[in-house]
């Protein structure tokens, strides 16, 4: 059983100084792991996790996660290779096929068929470790054979792709919905069922899973807590809600023991939650450390 890690995935673009301060405060309050997506209006990853590593000491850093489809392969190897180097061996990366359609359209890149994004995710993967051991590339990396690969999702294709080459495979917690702008949650058993997927497709191989936490609330009115999300995601009932990963509601001592059991059950012992809940995860953070 793998120890506990924690991150945050900052969202929110802002000046250097604001930057710098939230992921010095990550560390302060004990996260194990400092992210930066990959969105248009976002603060550029690489870039940003370079100044991350600048501004800390301990905490890994990660992109959560760099759209695969926006990148030339060579071109991301040499940016992973080169943060890498200059955050001394601290980078993670994570990677997938992008999912938000806007964002494709803004950038002037052909949105086309899961299957084409899946495609581009996959030639990046192959082309990322080819590089890798290739002694003519540089810059090279600090950590060998190259950062450890984070790649997830929901989908076979992605799940099975994750099981063959990443390091650590992660989940994203969402249900596939036709309803535009609406977030929608896998229930418990979906969830179940696609990391025992991931886990047949790993045929035995031990790699660390990953899961997104979509909503932390640390408060003794859980029943009001759950209410309010259920308010937001109305696919699922409130009871249902209580019983997700996913959405981490009540006491700090009960969250604690909730990520015990998931960590028992499923095996998942990494687990990321988006800026806005980085004060909130804290407690538990402080509870599960070293554990």
């Amino acid at each position: 059983m793998r120890p506990f890690r924690f991150g945050v995935d900052l969202v929110v673009p802002g000046s250097r100084a604001e930057w710098v301060e939230k992921c010095r405060k990550a560390e302060d309050l004990g996260y194990d792991v400092v992210g930066a997506a990959d969105h248009v209006g976002m603060a550029p990853p690489f870039p940003a996790l370079v100044l991350a590593g600048e501004a800390t000491e301990r905490v890994r850093l990660n992109t959560f996660v760099i759209n695969a489809c926006f990148h030339n392969p060579v071109l991301l190897a040499r940016d992973v290779t080169g943060t890498d180097r200059f955050t001394d061996g601290r980078l993670e990366l994570g990677i997938g096929a992008g999912y938000v359609e806007d964002e494709f359209h803004a950038a002037g890149i052909e949105w086309g068929t899961p299957g084409q994004r899946f495609a581009r995710l996959e030639r990046a993967v192959l082309e990322l470790k080819r590089l890798y051991a290739d002694p003519s590339h540089k810059p090279e990396p600090v950590q060998k054979p190259g950062p450890p690969l984070l790649l997830g999702g929901r989908g076979d294709r992605v799940l099975k792709l994750a099981a063959e080459h990443a390091d650590i495979v992660g989940f994203t917690g969402t249900a596939a919905t036709k309803t535009e702008g609406r977030m929608a949650l896998a229930g418990a058993a979906e969830l179940t069922e696609r990391v025992e997927f991931a886990r047949k497709a790993l045929n035995g191989r031990d790699v660390e899973l990953n899961l997104l936490v979509h909503f932390t609330r640390i408060t003794d009115d859980r029943r009001s807590a759950l209410e309010a999300v259920n308010r937001r995601v109305p696919d699922l009932s409130a009871a249902e809600l209580g019983e997700l990963p996913t959405v981490l509601v009540g006491s700090a001592e009960a969250v604690a023991d909730q990520l015990l059991r998931t960590r028992e059950t499923l095996g998942i012992s990494y687990f990321t939650v988006i800026e806005d809940d980085l004060p909130r995860l804290a407690p538990v953070v402080e509870r599960l450390r070293d554990r």
